[in-house]
């Protein structure tokens, strides 16, 4: 057995020396390089790969402002507010990092880590805390730089800074939609973060959710541009769904339709990424999934009708006698997996009643089995479904339905199956979404009670948005059935009333028996 002496230890240890160092010199190629080599649970991406080559950009001087827009959760803070100071620091130990975001503790969680970071991995590069100055929120380094954390609209007051990162600049939409809090942010970066930047090397990389259309990115790309457009701005825009169409050519090369990736998803993991983008996509409000993740806010005020007139025609006390009961049928596809499915009927009133919303993400197995489940529960006449759309496969997946739920059971065989009638509604989302807005407006159509979901997808939807949600196309098509003159000629109307305009149609009068019975029902 060989003993190996301390002369030979030194010799194998200088020996390895030159192969250490020139290892640690390729980990500063780029931020997520070095994160990768130095953190074996730090998942490499695509869109990190993307986003790291812009923070190179960056300190290399290409530009001096970054911004980096993705949806939440898919490892941007981490690579740019965390890693990339550190390798900032790892190649220039004389400047000054200052690490923002809404709240201290935020950044104060920022820069703990960038000092973790020093603390185990910055003997590699002559990097160290200067002794005695290792506070969270504000520490120097052996070389003349330091890491002050602070909180937007703290004072930077004595700290020269060459590197601004800012993380998640408003705290939520409350704020985000919050004039006074969106000044305060905007006055903060002009009074106090540009002022600090220093003149022999400043660089601002900026990443952030999408709020409002006046939020810090927005502002910042009205007033300074994007540097492809001769403005300022450096902007890294991946959208959960790649739409290049609307946003230009997309930083990953995607196609329309192509999911982003994800670090806890595998990359080639294609129907998977689809799956976990559609589920956010649906349990998301379509502004929240415009802004949140798809980079792209819009005003409130963009909604065909607001939730005050929604809250309005809200009725479970009025007795009226239903004249004619019906379902409404949107079904899964076009590339979504929800149905909307929703239950009503026309009063003796002359208005739409809306009674039952039972939209949910089901195959065409599921929807039809729960339109036919649906319609026997409230005696329906007839269901509708949408002319413009598969209805030829409708008719036979109904029909389907309900000779297997009779055999079950499920429907007494002696019931007639409701008829099935095609609506041939207006082509264009908007064009067929306006009418029923209109109709809300003149108080032909009310609500059985508060159905939380289908408000709030009218209350969001954006006229912009190509794709509505299967609710609003259901309660359309409901309506369309029910009002066929609806369906004629032009609607225009003044925006975002907050309550119907009294006075076209009188209310109901007293109904007896099952008639009244069904009006007082209130079930979502």
């Amino acid at each position: 057995m060989t003993t190996m002496t301390a002369s030979t230890e030194l010799a194998e240890y200088r020996r390895l020396l030159p192969a250490e160092a020139a290892a640690s010199k390729k980990l500063l190629r780029d931020p997520v390089t070095l994160g990768r080599g130095l953190d074996g649970s730090y998942r490499m991406r695509p869109h990190l790969k993307v986003i790291s080559d812009a923070l190179v950009g960056l300190e290399r001087g290409d530009y001096d402002r970054l911004m980096v827009i993705t949806p939440a959760q898919v490892g941007k803070s981490t690579t740019v507010a965390e890693w990339f100071p550190f390798w900032w620091l790892c190649l220039h130990p004389e400047d000054r990092v200052a690490v923002a975001s809404y709240s201290d503790d935020l950044a104060l969680r920022r820069g703990k880590v960038i000092r973790r970071y020093i603390q185990e991995h910055g003997d590699r590069y002559d990097l160290a805390l200067l002794p005695g100055s290792e506070a969270a929120q504000d520490y120097d380094t052996n070389h003349g730089g330091g890491v002050r954390s602070v909180a937007l609209g703290a004072g930077l007051t004595g700290f020269p800074t060459n590197l601004l990162a800012l993380d998640d600049p408003h705290k939520d939409r409350a704020e985000a939609e919050s004039a006074k809090m969106r000044e305060r942010v905007h006055d903060w970066w002009s009074s106090t973060a540009l002022k600090r930047l220093q003149p022999d090397r400043n660089a601002v990389v900026v990443v952030q959710t999408r709020w409002h259309p006046d939020d810090f990115a927005g502002r910042r790309l009205e007033e300074d541009g994007r540097l492809e457009d001769g403005g300022r701005w450096k902007v890294v825009h991946l959208p959960a769904i790649a739409n290049p169409t609307k946003f230009g050519p997309d930083p990953l090369g995607r196609q329309d339709g192509d999911p982003l990736p994800h670090p806890k998803i595998p990359t080639r993991d294609r129907r998977a990424l689809l799956r976990w983008w559609d589920d956010v996509k649906q349990t998301s409000t379509v502004r929240d999934w415009h802004s949140m993740s798809q980079g792209d806010p819009q005003p409130a005020q963009g909604a065909l009708v607001s939730r005050e007139l929604l809250r309005s025609i809200r009725d479970g006390i009025t007795v009226v006698e239903p004249q004619r009961i019906a379902v409404s049928i949107d079904p899964s596809g076009g590339g979504r997996d929800t149905a909307g499915i929703i239950g009503g009927f026309l009063g003796a009133d002359n208005r739409v009643w809306i009674t039952h919303d039972r939209t949910k993400a089901m195959s065409s197995a599921e929807w039809s089995r729960t339109a036919c489940l649906l319609a026997h529960e409230t005696s329906a006449g007839v269901i509708y479904v949408e002319w413009n759309y598969g209805r030829d496969m409708c008719t036979l997946a109904i029909d389907t339905a309900w000779k297997a739920l009779q055999e079950e059971g499920a429907i007494p065989k002696s019931k007639l199956k409701p008829g099935i009638d095609a609506v041939s509604a207006k082509q264009g989302k908007l064009l067929r979404a306006e009418p029923i807005a209109q109709q809300m407006v003149e108080d032909r159509v009310r609500l059985r009670g508060a159905f939380v979901d289908l408000e709030n997808e009218w209350a969001t939807w954006q006229p912009s948005d190509p794709d509505s949600p299967g609710r609003i196309d259901a309660s359309c098509i409901l309506v369309y059935g029910l009002i066929p003159e609806v369906n004629q000629g032009a609607i225009v109307h003044a925006p975002l009333p907050t309550a119907p305009q009294p006075g076209q149609f009188g209310r109901g009068g007293p109904a007896t028996g099952a008639a009244a019975a069904y009006g007082r029902r209130i079930s979502n």
